[in-house]
């Protein structure tokens, strides 16, 4: 089955943009599979737009440009799969890509077939230049058919960016992740604003077709083709403390080149990736408060995971001049454990490793702005009389 649990890996274009070629590709899938990230669970290696000709070879064939590319994508392919990686493309349901080089409407069956001879495992399917008078369902359905007919395993990851609210179809057309926004940019605002948006979208997300708020920008500081601003570290952990929470595709965009080192143990943190990879696939119950201006702009995640455990995670969406550190809580009844029940979570905390204790009732753990606080629970019972 493919996506049983959210997609991981590696995207081209937030630092790259069209300043790909082979020898990044190479080196990338070098540091993917050396330096832990494959043995993570990031296993995709995806080229976005800019890979081809700006025109068709005289069979009506995608060509790859030989500048760029001078071995061809079949090598590329090849060198990914001998890492231990899976390798992804791009191209677009529309007439051109977003770049302007040639797109696959029309070329549907042709272009999964090209991408199966390859040896692609991935297809990124874009929704730049796409016409008016087409219709948005049936063509990600087509290239979801042709793919399908190549007899190849490919990853459908349809970026539609969330047209004709694809969460509640895109699963029944055969898309495995689907994106459900626009582009995100390197900075706080962008990423608070596309997972808030996405808050009410989460539980159509399920095992074989996850919501995709879009790839991670961990890492990039403000460099590159999407690194309007950068964040800081903090910010990039409360940004990879969402998307785990959320259960959605986790598709790096910073050069792995040149990764920081706390942007790499962010990357690597077990505990995130097994909240982000939980087999139930479950979306997390949103617990928000409003009324009082001290504490609308939290926002309280709660998540079951398999094995009887949960993960219980804390955002402060204030900015840093309201309340530079906000102490907060919820009650426990809103997750279904009132103080009577006699029972409890023990909590450790996945940044630091270090174990709470048992907490009832409610729980008020200080949370700076553009922060959070994440925990993994298991239920306790602590009164004999329950």
């Amino acid at each position: 089955m493919l996506a049983k649990t959210p997609p991981m890996g590696w995207n081209s274009w937030n630092t790259f943009g069209t300043n790909i070629n082979e020898q990044l590709i190479i080196e990338t899938a070098d540091v993917m599979a050396n330096e832990g990230f494959l043995e993570a669970g990031y296993e995709y290696l995806v080229i976005d737009d800019c890979w081809s000709l700006r025109e068709r070879d005289e069979n009506g064939l995608l060509v790859a440009d030989p500048e760029k590319f001078p071995h061809g994508m079949k090598y590329v392919a090849d060198y990914v799969h001998s890492k231990g990686l899976k390798f992804g493309m791009y191209s677009c349901a529309g007439i051109w890509t977003c770049a302007g080089y040639p797109s696959s409407f029309d070329h549907e069956y042709l272009d999964a077939q090209t991408f199966a001879d390859w040896g692609v495992d991935f297809l990124k399917y874009d929704f730049c230049n796409f016409p008016a008078t087409a219709d948005c369902k049936h063509r990600y359905h087509r290239m979801s058919m042709a793919l399908k007919a190549t007899g190849r395993d490919i990853l459908f990851s349809a970026c539609n960016w969330g047209v004709e609210e694809p969460w509640k179809w895109m699963k029944s057309i055969g898309a495995h992740m689907y994106r459900s926004t626009g582009d995100i940019r390197d900075n706080y605002e962008s990423f608070k604003e596309i997972a808030l948006s996405q808050l009410d979208n989460l539980p159509y997300s399920s095992s074989g077709s996850f919501n995709d708020p879009d790839m991670l920008v961990v890492g990039m500081y403000g460099k590159g083709n999407v690194g309007f601003g950068g964040c800081t570290d903090e910010e990039y952990q409360t940004h990879f403390a969402l998307w785990c929470m959320f259960g959605v595709p986790l598709m790096m965009g910073g050069d792995m080149r040149d990764m920081s080192e706390a942007s790499r143990k962010l990357l690597l943190n077990k505990d995130l990736i097994a909240i982000n990879q939980d087999e139930e696939c479950r979306a997390p119950v949103v617990i928000r408060q409003t009324g009082d201006p001290f504490i609308q702009n939290n926002c309280v995640l709660f998540r079951h995971l398999s094995n009887g455990e949960f993960a219980l995670a804390f955002f402060n969406f204030n900015e840093e001049s309201e309340y530079a550190v906000e102490t907060y809580g919820f009650s426990f009844d809103d997750i279904g454990i009132p103080f009577e029940c006699g029972y409890g979570l023990e909590l450790t905390d996945v940044f630091t490793g270090e174990n709470m204790g048992v907490k009832r009732e409610a729980f008020i753990p200080p949370v700076k702005a553009h922060s959070c606080k994440v925990y993994r629970g298991k239920l306790v019972k602590v009164d004999e009389k329950a």
